[in-house]
């Protein structure tokens, strides 16, 4: 898919997808998705199959046992969430290590579990909800690899995203929503998932959605998303808001998104304990 023509007059950088992401991802598109494959093609990739298991083992996908392969991880938590993973490994791959991104990145493995487990309860697209809540926040780190000092200013002096937006409008002529929406597409994300990335900070401070009716559900768990890790206690209010917008059933929401978060607030918990 093509970038936004806008965005190819500014001297900003959008990290390719890496080659096995793009064979990854034609398999993926298959109506029938062969696992042996998938599986075959992440284990060639012995730097990215090793992130894989070690994200695969760690508490949050509360795996009782150790997963030894790729083919296991599918198993036991099925293909969607093993290229999730995959696809964050390898996002994260595409920008230089640095310790200011780390909360971005760790935003987006709970973002993304929570959209995706939210998806799959309420019989949406579980694959678009994982993977815009992943691709949330990578316009941010784009901004950064291109101008880290500047943009390290910017995050400092910014109270919440939306001020965010104004000050990367002023510095660089574009947001990082407009930068995420584009490496989403770039990278092959259906368009629910970038239509998500894009509206996501609109959304979340005025729980507006998209105006085209089939984009408005991922970004309505989104929003959902949003609530639960920064605002719990707002969660009924948030979901009375935009499941209706979505066309989603209130109590089918809430009580999906409670469920979720008990699920990974527990792994969560295990994981500290231990």
């Amino acid at each position: 898919m093509s970038v936004n023509p806008e965005l190819r007059t500014l001297d900003i950088d959008i990290p390719s997808q890496p080659q096995s992401l793009v064979q990854l991802s034609l398999l993926l598109a298959d109506d029938e998705i062969n696992l042996q494959a998938c599986a075959t093609l992440i284990e060639n990739d012995m730097a990215l199959a090793a992130a894989v298991m070690k994200a695969v083992n760690s508490s949050l996908y509360g795996l009782k046992g150790r997963v030894q392969s790729v083919h296991q991880a599918v198993t036991y938590l099925g293909m969607r969430e093993v290229a999730a993973i995959t696809f964050e490994m390898g996002l994260r791959a595409a920008f230089p290590p640095a310790a200011e991104l780390e909360p971005l990145w760790q935003r987006a493995t709970r973002r993304g579990l929570l959209m995706g487990r939210l998806g799959a309860r309420l019989s949406l697209d579980a694959w678009a909800a994982h993977s815009a809540g992943l691709f949330e926040e990578c316009g941010k780190a784009v901004l950064f690899r291109h101008a880290a000092d500047h943009y390290k200013a910017m995050l400092r002096a910014a109270a919440s995203d939306a001020e965010l937006l104004t000050l990367e409008h002023a510095g660089f002529g574009v947001s990082h929503d407009a930068l995420g929406a584009a490496l989403c597409e770039s990278w092959g994300l259906g368009a629910a998932a970038v239509a998500s990335v894009r509206h996501h900070v609109v959304a979340q401070a005025t729980h507006e959605l998209p105006t085209q009716p089939a984009r408005r559900a991922v970004c309505a768990l989104s929003v959902l998303a949003h609530a639960l890790i920064n605002a719990p206690q707002t969660l009924d209010d948030v979901v009375l808001a935009v499941a209706p917008a979505a066309d989603l059933d209130v109590t089918l929401v809430l009580r999906a998104a409670r469920q979720v978060q008990e699920q990974l607030d527990s792994a969560t918990a295990h994981d500290r304990a231990a």
